[in-house]
């Protein structure tokens, strides 16, 4: 397997003669700032301290190479992960690294300013190159979700579900929690054996499988992914389901029929801001008049979805091409504009979020060696193990979060929230 090419050339500011040093003590400058937290570099033997002299919250960054001050002054956090993955800094603990920075976002909104904003045009072309039309949408899944079932395999639980998991417990695996998951979101939709239940991004199967299984619904679901439709398909046929699950690879805009309930689990973050009208009065179209829709995604927080609804992210630049986070406030908005659809329920989970990347990735740092032999080099085992820690840092700082929202169609009857009650 060929791993992705990762090269930060393209990206690499002309400085003109501006030496390491000036560049150093630039971007030192900057973390001189902090006020929350505390951050320790290390370079050559020397020993530097910013932020709070006393805080609960410790990161450690060891510099190993002095190219990684050119690449944070020209690129910001851009550049910082970029520098992360071509091997010029280390830490003991990346996450802590993460959230003392995120937790100083007057500092980081400096960092991504200066040298970097020379930056921005490039990165926000890119972005826009990856926009999710029909034909965008097709190769911007392909370009994370068909890296390779193997690779999913290494670090997700048997359940193969790539999204957040509920703990219930302090006891909870991490496959206990995704069926813990699982289990609350047909609760929440109230399904039963009559219902036909339309997915809106199949993952490896898990949500399909689960309600067909345990609540005796027929299920439609649909996938992009080419490596997700081969993989559930093996899994269908294993389980002797095909008579009640139907598997669909095409785009969520050229779906039809009427369906009873929806769910969609952390796929419109594909969808992009331009085409969340679309995709909302979508899902409310194929919806009856009485049917429910269970929508789980990924949200930025309210005061910061302006300025990151116009900038990009080393998520959007190296994992997710395409991607974009919504905000609880700006997707209900869009609900009540464009659709006949109101919202009956919502939660937000983000730190368990937070524990199932933490999870994950002790998964996938045990499994490096296996990846290894499975092709995946150096730069990628650090471009995720960047990712992973980056994503932990953000929903431990509740910078982003996770919700779910149930909305109902008007003739819709209020379902019981937390199980099932006879009236």
């Amino acid at each position: 397997m060929k791993s992705p090419s990762l090269s930060v050339k393209t990206n690499r500011l002309n400085v003109n003669g501006m030496t390491s040093a000036l560049l150093r003590k630039a971007v030192l400058r900057q973390l001189s700032q902090l006020r929350h937290g505390q951050l320790v570099v290390i370079e050559d033997g020397e020993r530097q301290v910013f932020g709070a002299r006393e805080a609960h919250l410790l990161g450690e960054i060891q510099i190993l190479d002095s190219a990684v001050w050119g690449l944070v002054a020209a690129n910001g956090s851009i550049g910082a992960g970029e520098a992360f993955i071509h091997g010029y800094w280390s830490s003991p603990d990346l996450t802590a690294v993460v959230r003392v920075m995120v937790s100083n976002l007057d500092v980081l909104d400096a960092m991504e300013g200066g040298l970097a904003r020379l930056a921005r045009p490039f990165t926000q072309g890119l972005h826009w190159l990856n926009r999710n039309t029909r034909k965008g949408s097709q190769k911007n899944i392909a370009a994370h979700y068909d890296l390779g079932n193997d690779l999913f395999e290494e670090f997700l639980d048997p359940t193969m579900m790539y999204s957040a998991a509920q703990f219930l417990t302090t006891d909870d695996t991490l496959e206990q929690a995704q069926l813990n998951k699982l289990e609350r979101i047909c609760q929440k939709l109230a399904l039963k054996p009559t219902d036909h239940l339309l997915e809106i991004g199949t993952g490896w199967g898990s949500m399909a499988l689960y309600a067909a299984q345990h609540y005796g619904c027929k299920v439609t679901t649909t996938t992009l992914s080419k490596e997700q439709f081969a993989y559930t398909e093996k899994r269908i046929e294993a389980l002797g389901l095909k008579d009640q699950v139907t598997l669909l690879l095409q785009d969520y805009r050229d779906l039809t029929g009427q369906y009873d309930k929806l769910v969609s689990i952390e796929m419109i973050e594909a969808v992009g801001h331009r085409f969340l009208p679309t995709y909302f009065k979508q899902c409310a179209h194929l919806l009856k008049s009485d049917g429910l829709m269970l929508l789980q995604a990924i949200t930025i927080r309210e005061q910061r979805f302006e300025q990151a609804k116009h900038s990009v992210d080393f998520i959007q630049r190296y994992i997710f091409p395409g991607g974009a986070l919504p905000c609880v406030q700006n997707m209900l908005q869009i609900v009540s504009r464009d659709t006949d659809m109101n919202l009956l329920h919502m939660e937000d989970f983000g730190l368990h979020y937070a524990r199932t990347l933490r999870l994950w990735h002790e998964n996938f740092r045990r499994a490096h060696g296996r990846l290894a032999e499975l092709g995946y080099d150096e730069y990628f085992l650090r471009l995720w193990e960047f990712y992973l820690c980056y994503c932990e840092g953000g929903f431990m700082e509740r910078t982003i979060g996770t919700a779910q929202l149930l909305l109902a169609k008007p003739s819709a009857i209020n379902p019981p929230l937390l199980g099932r009650f006879s009236a």
